[in-house]
């Protein structure tokens, strides 16, 4: 393989330990690169913070600043944020795609792996994944770590349901939301008492429509015993509590996002996209659009794009 780049190195990222294989070319007058003097020279280093610094070290030691790694679960993550600002932030850290990086079929050692990983990034083979700056990183924990909380209250919300729907309460076939003012304030009364009246819906549920409360009278016949009652009020508290924690998440990523209220603002403008939406494109691909050369390249990352795999004519399925 041609040389592209003379001092680089491969690391191989376990959930314990890194193997980490310089590659140095130690004559660059030689003009024939299969007679280039080639220097390797590898290390095993824990994953524990005072070992990522002296990885750091060993590698500003030898002046490289060419890294790549596979992007293996997230335990690339704080090797990641150890380097990214080594010689004042003038190094290049690819992160890469396991499936790019697959090495011939035969005997494998995590030492092999490494040094596998710096020749193809000495050969200018590799091409890295998109790392958005910290900031946005940051932002983007929140807003990912938002949309599983939701996940978590409709199925929280769909536990309830269950529950009383098990128990002869028919609610949702008359309240378009159950958990909405009308719905919690019932449920309180059957937390309560154990049962519902056509006396307790009137009084509840005195903004509803007439002919909607009539309805709805037909929807509760059931009754809940101590036991039932109690269960009910457990559900509802954890659901109290998980709405909370969304507020309590939504306020840290409006704190974060003030610095991206420009970009938010601009994004809004599109119909059907509001801050929350806004919010989560800009915590995926950052502010910097220069990261993907063509707008082709950006919706292919973003996965819009169908995928080429064709051979003699046949398209092929990847797996």
């Amino acid at each position: 393989m041609q040389t592209i780049l003379h001092n680089c190195c491969g690391l191989d990222v376990h959930k314990d330990s890194i193997v980490a294989c310089i590659l140095k070319t130690s004559n660059l007058s030689v003009e024939n690169a299969s007679k280039e003097e080639v220097e390797k020279e590898i290390r095993v280093f824990d994953t524990f913070p005072d070992e990522l610094m002296k990885l750091r070290k060993w590698l500003e030691s030898e002046n490289c600043r060419h890294v790549a790694m596979e992007s293996t679960g997230v335990y690339w993550h704080p090797v990641y944020v150890a380097l990214e600002d080594c010689f004042d932030g003038e190094i290049e850290i690819l992160v890469c795609n396991a499936r790019h990086m697959k090495n011939v079929p035969g005997k494998k050692t995590d030492i092999k792996d490494a040094e596998w990983i710096a020749k193809l990034l000495r050969a200018g083979l590799l091409n890295g994944s998109f790392i958005p700056p910290e900031q946005v990183r940051q932002l983007r924990k929140l807003t990912r770590y938002r949309k599983t909380v939701v996940e978590d209250i409709c199925t929280q919300k769909n536990r309830i349901e269950k529950t009383l729907q098990m128990d002869g309460f028919k609610l949702s076939s008359f309240l378009s939301d159950v958990f909405g003012v009308s719905g919690r304030n019932l449920m309180e009364v059957i937390i309560d008492k154990g049962h519902l009246t056509p006396e307790d819906v009137d009084t509840v549920a005195k903004h509803i429509k007439e002919i909607k409360r009539n309805e709805l009278k037909r929807a509760i016949n059931g009754k809940l015993n101590p036991q039932q009652r109690e269960f009910l009020k457990l559900q509802i508290c954890h659901l109290d509590e998980l709405l909370e924690h969304l507020r309590k998440i939504e306020e840290s990523i409006s704190t974060l996002s003030v610095q991206f209220d420009d970009a938010i603002n601009r994004i809004v403008t599109i119909p059907g996209i509001a801050t929350t939406a806004a919010t989560a494109i800009i915590a995926e691909i950052g502010t910097d659009m220069d990261k993907f050369p063509t707008a082709n390249h950006f919706t292919s990352w973003a996965g819009v794009t169908p995928g080429d795999n064709v051979s003699a004519g046949k398209k092929k399925t990847l797996e």
